[in-house]
């Protein structure tokens, strides 16, 4: 490794953007920073550099990628920066292209330079010119048989995934404990980015799906999952950083195992977790409809401390667009699915993300969307308008339509789920939930009061607190206020009952304890 020249004396401030996963690798590069001897900072304008973990996944959010950048730029003219510098998803799809045309980034980073990345940021803030990588297709970086990639895995650096010393062989033998993981079994490369106790915690990495609208496959990578083993040292050094609920995340967690030769490994694994002392909930996301077997339904219902909670990604329900998509199912199948759910666990929490306005939807498809909506009763639906991704091979497709058209059908969807999820919401008043405490601070305390008034509290001065009941997901699927009978801390699950709504959000009342 390039010896990096006075490190107590640097300082990074790093910005993650786009969704958990990346916060997942924003915990590794922090590691692997403050182990090469940066301090993490909050200030950007107290940083000797500034690291931009950048989004990808669509035209927005590729936008709010550049801007900031651009932003971080102010901190090399306002502050004592002197690097602005782009990693993530963004940075390794479009790598020099990206360097080449945005000024305000000093390096462009991508995947490959992860294993070395305090000495390369270092050598930036130096003045050295970092030669930006050349992109590729990651998904021909390994086997095209799942079952052969493990053993390839080594070859190729893929974020989150390298996370013992003796395969590093990086010498950070001397890492701090919160950086180090657990005493014993395999050591976490990690460290915690905030105090809350929630924490996304990765399964595995890249997509085998080759859905017509996503470019992820392509700079992600093959699928890839994470041992078992490593998963769970993980997470039992999470519960001694105060994390009560680990959010497993991947790019399609319902393929968990495949090249592993277990593609029933998410049902072993699920029972694994639970045995952690300090660990209160365990929550999956992104499950394909196509690949959520009876087995899974059941362990996702029945295993202690797993949260009945099912994040599926339909994007559409009309059947010929799915196909367009290159994925499968059809309202009566989708339906189908959610009745097994619930018959399992009534109250589960169910969200879903939906494309509207992909090539050749008809009318009539998306009036079958809206009615699917309808009989779905799901908790949160996020709604995209669609957009060509260059790469793919939706660009290509026949039947694109008007950007008006997909705009106009997109603020009609939009409105209907907004009343759906509203309606959903109050069906939830009367049930008696679960919530972790994530603050003891409400954004609006007299709307929490007036809402739960006809609930007595003893004492002149309530109590009341902010979190998230079982059925929601973090920071997509809205909050639970909760006015307590006693002090609690955060980090607690209490019970409660729901009293009110607004939108997605609940408010409810402690049940003594």
């Amino acid at each position: 490794m390039t010896e990096i020249t006075s490190p107590a004396l640097t300082a990074v401030h790093l910005v993650t953007l786009g969704c958990s996963r990346n916060e997942v690798d924003s915990a590794e590069l922090a590691a692997r920073l403050e182990a090469g001897g940066f301090r993490l900072v909050d200030d950007p304008n107290a940083a000797d550099a500034v690291m931009v973990n950048t989004c990808g996944f669509i035209e927005q959010a590729k936008k709010d990628s550049i801007d900031q950048i651009i932003e971080a730029s102010d901190a090399k003219e306002h502050g004592r920066a002197k690097a602005v510098v782009a990693v993530g998803c963004m940075a390794e799809r479009y790598g020099a292209e990206l360097a080449d045309s945005l000024d305000e980034a000093d390096a462009v980073l991508g995947f490959d330079d992860y294993g070395d990345i305090a000495s390369k940021l270092q050598s930036i803030i130096n003045g050295e010119k970092h030669i930006s990588h050349t992109p590729k297709d990651r998904r021909l970086m390994l086997p095209i048989s799942p079952a052969q990639r493990q053993a390839a895995a080594s070859t190729v650096f893929t974020p989150g995934h390298l996370d013992r010393l003796d395969d590093r062989g990086d010498g950070l033998d001397d890492r701090a404990p919160e950086v180090a993981g657990p005493a014993s079994g395999p050591p976490v490369l990690r460290r915690r980015i905030g105090s809350g106790p929630m924490s996304p915690l990765k399964l595995a990495s890249g997509c085998d799906r080759r859905c017509t609208f996503c470019a992820i496959p392509s700079f992600r990578g093959s699928y890839l999952s994470r041992p078992v083993a490593d998963i769970v040292a993980e997470a039992e050094w999470m519960t001694t950083t105060g994390v009560r609920e680990v959010f497993l995340v991947s790019e399609n967690s319902s393929s968990y195992g495949k090249d592993l030769g277990d593609i029933r490994l998410l049902e072993k694994l699920l029972p694994e977790l639970s045995r952690i002392d300090g660990l209160d909930w365990i929550r999956v996301s992104y499950l394909q409809p196509a690949e959520v077997r009876p087995g899974l339904i059941e362990a996702m219902t029945s295993t202690p401390k797993v949260v009945p909670y099912f994040d599926l990604s339909f994007q559409h329900a009309a059947p010929g667009v799915l196909r367009r998509m290159r994925r499968f199912g059809d309202p009566e199948r989708f339906l189908d699915l959610l009745e097994r759910i619930r018959a399992l666990a009534p109250t589960a929490g169910i969200r879903s993300n939906f494309i509207v306005g992909f090539p050749g939807e008809t009318e009539d498809d998306l009036a079958t969307l809206t009615d699917f909506m309808e009989a779905a009763r799901l908790d949160v639906m996020g709604v995209f308008a669609y957009s060509d991704e260059e790469g793919t091979e939706a660009v290509d497709l026949d039947g694109h339509l008007d950007a008006d058209e997909i705009a106009a059908r997109a603020a009609h969807v939009q409105d209907l789920v907004d009343a759906l999820v509203d309606q959903r919401a109050e069906e939830r008043i009367g049930e008696t939930v679960e919530v972790l405490i994530e603050s003891l601070e409400v954004d609006d305390p007299e709307a929490v009061l007036a809402a739960s008034s006809h609930r007595g509290v003893p004492g002149p001065s309530p109590i009341l607190a902010a979190g998230r009941a079982a059925h929601q997901g973090p920071d997509v699927d809205g909050t639970t206020n909760v006015r307590l009978t006693a002090p609690r801390t955060v980090g607690e699950v209490v019970t409660a009952e729901v009293v009110a709504s607004d939108g997605v959000d609940l408010v409810a009342v402690a049940s003594d304890r």
